[in-house]
C-alpha cells in the first residue's frame, strides 16, 4: 500500500514540475511565436494591402476585446494621417480555416482590400485564393456595409474557377471583418485618434 502511494505521489509531483515547466516556455516564447507570425504570414497579406502607407502597419498596431475574443487591428497611415485599418477573420474552406486579412478605410467606410493569410486548400485549386491577386481585387473599393457573396449565391464576386468552397470561404472572412468592424467601430476610432495626435 505505502508502495502505491509513493508512486501516486512521485506521479503527482513530476506532472506538477512538467506541467509547469511547460506553462513557462510557453509564457516565455508566446512574444516570439506572435511576431514571427506577424513577419511572415500575416505580414505579406498585411503590407499587400496597406501598400503605400508611411508606416509599419505591423508595428503600429493595437487590441481590441470583442466579447471573449481579443482582436488586433494594424494601423495605416497615409497622407500623415492614420485612417486605415487592416484584421483578420476567417472563413470555413474545403480544407479547413481560410484567415482573411482585409483593409478599410476609415474615412470613407470602403476596402482597401483583401489578402489571405492562411490556408489548407487544394494546391493549384482552392489555392489560388492566395496566389491570384486578381481575385482579392474584386473587394477593393466596396463599401464595408455591402453583403459578400461569390456570384454563384447571389452576390458580386467571381469565384475562382473549381474553388468554389473556397472562394466561398474568403467571402465569408470579408463579411466578418466587415462585421467586426462595425462592431467595434466607436473603439477604433477612439485609437485612431490616438494615433493621430
Amino acid at each position: 500500500m505505502r508502495e502505491i502511494i509513493r508512486m501516486i505521489l512521485i506521479l503527482a509531483i513530476l506532472t506538477t514540475f512538467s506541467g509547469g515547466l511547460l506553462a513557462a516556455i510557453r509564457g516565455g516564447t508566446k512574444e516570439k511565436i506572435e511576431n514571427q507570425q506577424l513577419q511572415f504570414v500575416k505580414g505579406p497579406a498585411i503590407k499587400a494591402i496597406l501598400e503605400g502607407a508611411s508606416n509599419d502597419p505591423i508595428v503600429d498596431r493595437f487590441k481590441l476585446m470583442d466579447g471573449d475574443v481579443e482582436r488586433s487591428f494594424f494601423v495605416g497611415v497615409f497622407d500623415g494621417k492614420a485612417n486605415a485599418v487592416a484584421l483578420e477573420s476567417f472563413g470555413k474552406g474545403y480544407g479547413g480555416d481560410v484567415g482573411v486579412m482585409v483593409g478599410i478605410n476609415v474615412d470613407d467606410g470602403k476596402l482597401l482590400g483583401a489578402g489571405v493569410t492562411t490556408h489548407a486548400e487544394t494546391p493549384g485549386m482552392g489555392a489560388k485564393a492566395k496566389e491570384d491577386p486578381g481575385f482579392v481585387s474584386q473587394f477593393k473599393g466596396v463599401p464595408i456595409q455591402e453583403s459578400y457573396k461569390v456570384t454563384k449565391d447571389g452576390g458580386k464576386i467571381d469565384a475562382i474557377s473549381g474553388a468554389t468552397i473556397t472562394s466561398r470561404a474568403v467571402a465569408a472572412g470579408v463579411t466578418d471583418v466587415a462585421g467586426i468592424y462595425n462592431r467595434l467601430k466607436p473603439q477604433v476610432s477612439e485609437k485612431i485618434k490616438e494615433f493621430n495626435k
